[in-house]
């Protein structure tokens, strides 16, 4: 049997855990509510800058020859960069761990096929952990994922990887990001970026003669400039959407994290406090022996 001493301080370092843990929770809360309403300010207008340049990619005539650069995929693949979106801070359950797996299988996938891969970390969890396993990281940007940022990070990154894919420095770029479904699931996504393959209608847009159809009309300037200028604004848009999920997945999964932690806390200070009930009842048995035994003594 513990002394009671020794059990008492366990339940004073419990309490103590616990009031951190729900401090922590109450703080993840805040911000979660914050990145939430951005998140889905941002998700129509992304749909929407997809649903137009859909549209716009089926007025662009013209051969492989005449396409924009960052709608035609290259013949052969040997390079290939990688942004890894994660978070800066742990204590948020499994959430960086499914997003490094998920990056460790597109690398080794990749690497079978005879490209290289070369990353660009967005996130100190990521960066750390491939920098212990020896991965090529070209270049690194923490402190901002989970904090506030703006689209202009979306910008510099996402002109980076671009102007590396004009330049022929890679061949593909990819995104890894954390899709924020509920409370209780962010899921690891993987994105193309360049080149551009996702620019088609949306499958439920309406057609001629329905409700909501709208009629085609003249583009100034033309469809071949517009599509050149918005283009590299897509890479920006899905980098910036990235972010916010990947931002609004953290702080979800450290609420959850935390208030599983402050649960913990609560059920080991009632098996602590059990444990210190028995052993103070032990030592009250001990003290009575020990008073009726002296007292038979002297009665002897």
């Amino acid at each position: 049997m513990p002394a009671l001493k020794d059990v008492e301080n366990k339940i004073s370092g419990v309490k103590k855990t616990q009031k951190i843990t729900r401090a922590m929770n109450m703080v993840a809360a805040s911000r979660l509510r914050g990145a939430q309403e951005k998140m889905e300010a941002f998700r129509p207008y992304a749909v929407k800058f997809a649903e137009v340049l859909g549209s716009l990619a089926e007025r662009v005539g013209g051969d492989e020859e005449s396409a924009p650069a960052l709608l035609v995929p290259r013949h052969e693949v040997k390079g290939v960069d990688l942004i890894l979106i994660t978070s800066d801070r742990g204590l948020c359950g499994g959430f960086n761990t499914h997003l490094l797996q998920k990056a460790e299988r597109f690398i080794k996938e990749k690497t079978g096929q005879g490209a290289a891969v070369r990353l660009i970390c967005m996130g100190k969890k990521g960066r750390d952990h491939f920098r212990r396993r020896g991965g090529e990281i070209i270049s690194e940007h923490i402190g901002i994922v989970g904090a506030r940022f703006d689209f202009n990070a979306a910008i510099n990154v996402g002109r980076d990887v671009i102007d590396r894919f004009m330049d022929g420095q890679t061949d593909e770029v990819h995104m890894i990001f954390s899709e924020f479904q509920s409370m209780a699931r962010q899921n690891p996504v993987l994105t193309q970026l360049v080149p551009i393959t996702q620019v088609e209608k949306a499958e439920d847009a309406p057609e001629a003669g329905e409700v909501g159809y709208i009629p085609e009309h003249i583009c100034e300037p033309s469809p071949d400039e517009l599509m050149a200028e918005m283009l590299p604004k897509q890479v920006y848009v899905q980098v910036y959407k990235g972010l916010l999920e990947t931002s609004t997945g953290e702080h979800a999964a450290r609420m959850t994290a935390m208030d599983n932690a402050t649960s913990a806390c609560k059920d080991m200070i009632e098996s602590l406090t059990m444990l210190y009930n028995k052993a103070r009842q032990a030592a009250i048995t001990m003290e009575l022996m020990d008073i009726v035994g002296g007292a038979e003594a002297l009665k002897g």
